[in-house]
Protein backbone atom coordinates (compact mmCIF):
# COMPACT_ATOMS: atom_id res chain seq x y z
CA UNK A 1 0.00 0.00 0.00
CA UNK A 2 1.29 3.55 -1.01
CA UNK A 3 -0.51 7.02 0.72
CA UNK A 4 0.40 10.04 -0.44
CA UNK A 5 -0.39 13.56 0.80
CA UNK A 6 -0.25 16.67 -2.08
CA UNK A 7 -1.18 20.24 -0.33
CA UNK A 8 -3.57 22.80 -1.93
CA UNK A 9 -2.13 25.83 -2.83
CA UNK A 10 -3.36 29.80 -2.28
CA UNK A 11 -2.32 32.13 -5.39
CA UNK A 12 -1.68 35.80 -4.18
CA UNK A 13 -0.85 37.96 -7.60
CA UNK A 14 -0.58 37.31 -10.92
CA UNK A 15 -2.64 34.40 -11.42
CA UNK A 16 -3.97 33.79 -15.15
CA UNK A 17 -0.58 34.41 -16.40
CA UNK A 18 0.36 30.58 -16.00
CA UNK A 19 -2.23 29.86 -19.01
CA UNK A 20 -1.04 29.05 -22.59
CA UNK A 21 -2.88 31.42 -24.39
CA UNK A 22 -0.84 34.53 -22.15
CA UNK A 23 2.57 32.85 -21.72
CA UNK A 24 3.01 32.27 -25.26
CA UNK A 25 2.49 35.99 -25.94
CA UNK A 26 4.22 37.65 -22.44
CA UNK A 27 5.92 36.10 -20.09
CA UNK A 28 3.70 34.87 -17.29
CA UNK A 29 4.17 35.47 -12.98
CA UNK A 30 3.11 34.15 -10.48
CA UNK A 31 3.51 33.89 -6.36
CA UNK A 32 1.54 31.38 -4.93
CA UNK A 33 1.91 29.06 -1.08
CA UNK A 34 0.98 25.81 -0.59
CA UNK A 35 -1.11 25.34 2.45
CA UNK A 36 -1.75 22.89 5.24
CA UNK A 37 -5.11 21.56 3.65
CA UNK A 38 -4.51 18.09 1.58
CA UNK A 39 -5.16 15.51 -0.81
CA UNK A 40 -4.92 12.27 -0.48
CA UNK A 41 -4.07 9.26 -3.07
CA UNK A 42 -4.01 5.47 -1.66
CA UNK A 43 -2.73 2.78 -4.10
CA UNK A 44 -3.43 -0.79 -2.58
CA UNK A 45 -2.59 -3.94 -4.25
CA UNK A 46 -5.16 -6.57 -5.00
CA UNK A 47 -5.15 -10.33 -4.92
CA UNK A 48 -7.32 -10.04 -8.84
CA UNK A 49 -6.43 -8.11 -11.03
CA UNK A 50 -9.80 -6.21 -10.70
CA UNK A 51 -9.55 -2.23 -10.86
CA UNK A 52 -11.33 -0.41 -7.78
CA UNK A 53 -11.85 3.63 -7.56
CA UNK A 54 -13.25 4.55 -4.75
CA UNK A 55 -13.82 8.85 -4.90
CA UNK A 56 -17.42 10.33 -4.15
CA UNK A 57 -18.75 7.39 -6.85
CA UNK A 58 -17.14 3.96 -6.58
CA UNK A 59 -16.32 2.05 -9.54
CA UNK A 60 -15.02 -1.60 -10.56
CA UNK A 61 -13.79 -2.54 -14.03
CA UNK A 62 -11.44 -4.54 -15.71
CA UNK A 63 -10.06 -2.19 -17.83
CA UNK A 64 -8.03 1.17 -17.65
CA UNK A 65 -9.82 2.82 -20.37
CA UNK A 66 -13.36 1.59 -18.60
CA UNK A 67 -12.21 4.15 -16.20
CA UNK A 68 -14.91 7.11 -15.79
CA UNK A 69 -12.72 9.57 -13.16
CA UNK A 70 -10.32 11.19 -16.23
CA UNK A 71 -7.50 11.95 -13.78
CA UNK A 72 -7.44 7.87 -12.54
CA UNK A 73 -7.38 6.66 -15.90
CA UNK A 74 -4.90 9.10 -17.33
CA UNK A 75 -2.38 8.80 -14.46
CA UNK A 76 -2.63 4.97 -14.75
CA UNK A 77 -2.26 5.11 -18.28
CA UNK A 78 1.14 7.51 -18.08
CA UNK A 79 2.24 5.72 -15.18
CA UNK A 80 2.08 2.37 -16.34
CA UNK A 81 -0.31 0.63 -13.99
CA UNK A 82 -2.71 -1.36 -15.75
CA UNK A 83 -4.55 -3.53 -12.98
CA UNK A 84 -5.07 -5.40 -10.05
CA UNK A 85 -5.18 -2.36 -7.62
CA UNK A 86 -7.67 -0.47 -5.65
CA UNK A 87 -7.13 3.41 -5.58
CA UNK A 88 -8.67 5.64 -3.03
CA UNK A 89 -8.74 9.63 -3.00
CA UNK A 90 -9.49 11.74 -0.04
CA UNK A 91 -9.51 15.51 0.66
CA UNK A 92 -9.76 17.83 3.78
CA UNK A 93 -12.21 20.30 1.65
CA UNK A 94 -14.66 19.85 -0.85
CA UNK A 95 -12.45 18.68 -3.91
CA UNK A 96 -14.50 20.29 -6.69
CA UNK A 97 -14.84 24.27 -6.66
CA UNK A 98 -12.95 25.63 -3.72
CA UNK A 99 -10.52 27.81 -5.83
CA UNK A 100 -7.69 25.81 -4.14
CA UNK A 101 -6.23 23.89 -6.63
CA UNK A 102 -7.71 20.36 -5.63
CA UNK A 103 -8.03 18.77 -9.48
CA UNK A 104 -4.45 19.73 -9.99
CA UNK A 105 -3.41 18.18 -6.42
CA UNK A 106 -5.44 15.61 -7.18
CA UNK A 107 -3.42 14.57 -10.16
CA UNK A 108 -0.05 14.87 -8.51
CA UNK A 109 -1.20 12.91 -5.78
CA UNK A 110 -2.10 10.10 -8.13
CA UNK A 111 0.90 10.23 -9.96
CA UNK A 112 2.72 10.38 -7.17
CA UNK A 113 1.29 7.09 -5.61
CA UNK A 114 1.24 5.00 -8.80
CA UNK A 115 5.39 5.71 -9.45
CA UNK A 116 5.93 5.02 -5.83
CA UNK A 117 3.77 1.77 -6.24
CA UNK A 118 6.07 0.69 -9.18
CA UNK A 119 8.58 1.71 -7.09
CA UNK A 120 9.97 4.78 -9.37
CA UNK A 121 11.81 7.54 -7.77
CA UNK A 122 10.40 10.96 -9.81
CA UNK A 123 11.15 14.95 -9.24
CA UNK A 124 8.89 17.31 -7.94
CA UNK A 125 9.37 18.95 -11.65
CA UNK A 126 8.51 15.57 -12.85
CA UNK A 127 5.08 15.13 -11.24
CA UNK A 128 4.38 18.83 -12.28
CA UNK A 129 5.09 18.70 -15.97
CA UNK A 130 3.58 15.29 -16.30
CA UNK A 131 0.08 16.65 -14.35
CA UNK A 132 -0.14 19.63 -16.51
CA UNK A 133 0.18 17.50 -19.76
CA UNK A 134 -2.60 15.47 -18.39
CA UNK A 135 -4.65 18.34 -17.43
CA UNK A 136 -4.29 20.53 -20.54
CA UNK A 137 -2.81 18.70 -23.05
CA UNK A 138 -4.59 15.03 -22.67
CA UNK A 139 -7.94 16.25 -20.80
CA UNK A 140 -8.07 19.96 -22.28
CA UNK A 141 -9.05 21.57 -18.94
CA UNK A 142 -8.90 25.26 -19.58
CA UNK A 143 -6.07 25.55 -16.93
CA UNK A 144 -2.56 26.89 -16.25
CA UNK A 145 0.23 25.46 -14.34
CA UNK A 146 0.82 27.14 -11.24
CA UNK A 147 -1.52 24.65 -9.34
CA UNK A 148 0.48 21.67 -10.33
CA UNK A 149 3.92 23.12 -9.52
CA UNK A 150 2.64 24.64 -5.92
CA UNK A 151 1.69 21.12 -4.64
CA UNK A 152 4.13 19.09 -6.36
CA UNK A 153 6.82 21.64 -4.84
CA UNK A 154 5.37 23.18 -1.52
CA UNK A 155 6.65 26.22 0.18
CA UNK A 156 5.83 30.00 -0.84
CA UNK A 157 7.13 30.41 -4.95
CA UNK A 158 7.24 32.67 -7.15
CA UNK A 159 6.63 30.89 -10.69
CA UNK A 160 7.83 32.26 -14.20
CA UNK A 161 6.25 30.49 -17.59
CA UNK A 162 8.20 31.06 -20.56
CA UNK A 163 6.54 30.88 -23.81
CA UNK A 164 8.57 26.62 -24.94
CA UNK A 165 6.42 25.65 -21.94
CA UNK A 166 8.89 25.34 -19.14
CA UNK A 167 8.13 26.17 -16.08
CA UNK A 168 10.87 28.02 -13.61
CA UNK A 169 10.70 28.21 -10.01
CA UNK A 170 11.90 30.89 -7.36
CA UNK A 171 11.15 30.24 -3.37
CA UNK A 172 10.46 33.53 -1.58
CA UNK A 173 13.32 34.78 0.44
CA UNK A 174 11.71 35.75 3.12
CA UNK A 175 12.75 34.79 7.10
CA UNK A 176 10.96 32.31 9.21
CA UNK A 177 9.55 35.20 11.38
CA UNK A 178 8.38 37.45 8.60
CA UNK A 179 6.60 34.25 6.98
CA UNK A 180 5.18 33.89 10.36
CA UNK A 181 3.97 37.44 10.30
CA UNK A 182 2.71 37.23 6.29
CA UNK A 183 0.52 34.25 7.09
CA UNK A 184 -0.52 34.88 10.32
CA UNK A 185 -2.30 37.54 8.59
CA UNK A 186 -4.06 35.92 5.73
CA UNK A 187 -7.18 34.55 6.50
CA UNK A 188 -9.59 32.23 4.50
CA UNK A 189 -13.38 32.22 4.52
CA UNK A 190 -15.79 30.04 2.16
CA UNK A 191 -18.44 31.81 0.61
CA UNK A 192 -20.80 28.90 0.38
CA UNK A 193 -20.71 28.32 -3.36
CA UNK A 194 -18.80 25.19 -5.06
CA UNK A 195 -18.60 25.73 -8.97
CA UNK A 196 -16.42 24.58 -11.86
CA UNK A 197 -13.77 26.81 -13.28
CA UNK A 198 -13.87 25.80 -16.56
CA UNK A 199 -16.40 28.37 -17.59
CA UNK A 200 -14.66 31.25 -16.48
CA UNK A 201 -11.18 30.56 -17.73
CA UNK A 202 -12.49 29.39 -20.90
CA UNK A 203 -13.77 33.25 -21.07
CA UNK A 204 -10.39 34.21 -19.91
CA UNK A 205 -8.77 32.25 -22.29
CA UNK A 206 -10.85 33.83 -24.86
CA UNK A 207 -10.02 37.12 -23.78
CA UNK A 208 -6.53 36.76 -24.75
CA UNK A 209 -7.52 37.07 -28.18
CA UNK A 210 -7.93 41.02 -27.33
CA UNK A 211 -5.10 43.53 -27.04
CA UNK A 212 -6.87 44.42 -23.51
CA UNK A 213 -7.34 41.60 -21.61
CA UNK A 214 -3.71 41.01 -22.51
CA UNK A 215 -3.26 44.40 -20.87
CA UNK A 216 -4.84 43.83 -17.63
CA UNK A 217 -2.97 40.60 -17.75
CA UNK A 218 0.76 42.27 -17.56
CA UNK A 219 -0.46 44.82 -15.22
CA UNK A 220 -1.15 41.76 -12.63
CA UNK A 221 1.69 40.56 -13.81
CA UNK A 222 3.71 43.57 -12.71
CA UNK A 223 2.55 42.72 -9.48
CA UNK A 224 4.39 39.96 -8.78
CA UNK A 225 8.16 41.08 -8.31
CA UNK A 226 7.26 44.08 -5.34
CA UNK A 227 4.55 41.41 -3.72
CA UNK A 228 7.46 38.93 -3.59
CA UNK A 229 9.25 42.06 -1.82
CA UNK A 230 7.02 42.67 0.61
CA UNK A 231 6.54 39.34 1.39
CA UNK A 232 10.29 39.14 2.00
CA UNK A 233 10.43 42.10 4.09
CA UNK A 234 6.71 41.12 6.14
CA UNK A 235 5.57 44.55 4.86
CA UNK A 236 1.63 43.80 4.97
CA UNK A 237 0.57 47.30 4.60
CA UNK A 238 2.29 46.87 0.82
CA UNK A 239 1.11 43.07 0.46
CA UNK A 240 -2.64 44.42 1.13
CA UNK A 241 -2.63 47.45 -1.49
CA UNK A 242 -0.77 45.06 -3.84
CA UNK A 243 -3.64 42.19 -3.67
CA UNK A 244 -6.28 44.86 -3.86
CA UNK A 245 -4.28 45.81 -7.41
CA UNK A 246 -4.79 42.32 -8.45
CA UNK A 247 -8.08 41.95 -7.34
CA UNK A 248 -9.31 44.95 -9.06
CA UNK A 249 -7.35 44.29 -12.38
CA UNK A 250 -8.62 40.17 -12.14
CA UNK A 251 -12.67 41.38 -12.59
CA UNK A 252 -11.96 43.12 -15.45
CA UNK A 253 -10.79 39.67 -17.42
CA UNK A 254 -13.75 37.70 -17.61
CA UNK A 255 -17.22 38.14 -16.27
CA UNK A 256 -18.63 36.09 -13.06
CA UNK A 257 -15.25 35.90 -11.33
CA UNK A 258 -17.03 38.21 -8.43
CA UNK A 259 -20.75 38.10 -7.93
CA UNK A 260 -23.25 40.45 -5.26
CA UNK A 261 -22.70 37.44 -2.72
CA UNK A 262 -19.04 37.60 -3.04
CA UNK A 263 -19.42 41.31 -3.60
CA UNK A 264 -20.80 41.89 -0.08
CA UNK A 265 -18.27 40.00 1.40
CA UNK A 266 -15.73 41.29 0.20
CA UNK A 267 -17.23 44.88 1.28
CA UNK A 268 -18.43 43.38 5.14
CA UNK A 269 -14.38 42.56 5.44
CA UNK A 270 -13.25 46.11 4.18
CA UNK A 271 -15.60 47.57 6.28
CA UNK A 272 -14.48 45.59 9.40
CA UNK A 273 -10.48 46.19 9.30
CA UNK A 274 -9.22 43.97 6.31
CA UNK A 275 -6.62 45.48 4.09
CA UNK A 276 -7.44 43.23 0.75
CA UNK A 277 -9.15 39.90 -0.16
CA UNK A 278 -9.80 38.14 -3.33
CA UNK A 279 -11.18 34.70 -4.45
CA UNK A 280 -9.23 31.75 -4.48
CA UNK A 281 -8.69 30.43 -8.12
CA UNK A 282 -10.69 31.38 -11.04
CA UNK A 283 -13.78 33.27 -9.50
CA UNK A 284 -17.10 32.76 -8.73
CA UNK A 285 -17.28 30.70 -5.60
CA UNK A 286 -14.77 28.95 -3.82
CA UNK A 287 -13.17 30.91 -0.79
CA UNK A 288 -12.51 34.61 -0.35
CA UNK A 289 -9.24 34.81 0.65
CA UNK A 290 -8.36 38.07 3.18
CA UNK A 291 -5.06 40.21 4.64
CA UNK A 292 -5.61 41.31 7.73
CA UNK A 293 -3.31 42.39 10.13
CA UNK A 294 -3.39 40.92 13.40
CA UNK A 295 -4.35 43.71 15.30
CA UNK A 296 -7.64 44.09 13.21
CA UNK A 297 -8.77 40.29 13.38
CA UNK A 298 -11.06 39.98 16.21
CA UNK A 299 -13.06 42.75 14.30
CA UNK A 300 -13.31 40.63 10.91
CA UNK A 301 -13.81 37.64 13.23
CA UNK A 302 -16.68 39.14 13.99
CA UNK A 303 -18.14 41.15 11.34
CA UNK A 304 -17.64 37.65 9.40
CA UNK A 305 -19.22 34.88 12.20
CA UNK A 306 -21.80 34.27 9.96
CA UNK A 307 -19.12 32.92 6.99
CA UNK A 308 -17.05 29.87 7.78
CA UNK A 309 -13.66 30.44 8.62
CA UNK A 310 -10.85 27.87 6.88
CA UNK A 311 -8.01 28.04 9.65
CA UNK A 312 -4.93 27.06 7.65
CA UNK A 313 -1.01 27.74 7.70
CA UNK A 314 1.70 28.15 4.86
CA UNK A 315 2.73 24.58 4.01
CA UNK A 316 6.61 23.75 3.23
CA UNK A 317 6.19 20.46 2.06
CA UNK A 318 4.86 19.58 -1.62
CA UNK A 319 3.61 16.04 -2.50
CA UNK A 320 5.31 13.13 -0.59
CA UNK A 321 4.63 9.31 0.17
CA UNK A 322 4.12 9.57 3.95
CA UNK A 323 3.25 5.30 3.93
CA UNK A 324 5.00 2.21 1.92
CA UNK A 325 4.18 -0.76 2.42
CA UNK A 326 5.34 -2.58 -1.40
CA UNK A 327 8.07 -4.51 -0.45
CA UNK A 328 5.92 -7.46 -1.12
CA UNK A 329 4.57 -5.99 -3.81
CA UNK A 330 4.65 -8.26 -7.24
CA UNK A 331 3.20 -5.64 -9.77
Amino acid sequence: MIIVKTPLRLSFVGGGSDIREYYRQKTGKVICTAIDKFVYAIVKERFDDMIYINYSRKECVDKVLDIRHDLVREAMKLTGVTHGVEITTLADIPSSGSGLGSSSSITVALLHALYAYRNVLVTAERLASEACHIEINILKKPIGRQDQYAAAYGGMNKFIFHSDNTTERIPVAATSAGKRKFSSSLLLYFTGITRSADTILSRQKAGYDHNDKVRTMEQMVALVDDFTAAIACADIQTCGQLLARNWELKQRMAEGISTPEIQAMYETAISAGALAGKIAGAGGGGFLMLIVPRERQNQVFEAMKAYRELPFMIEESGSKVIFDDTSYSSK
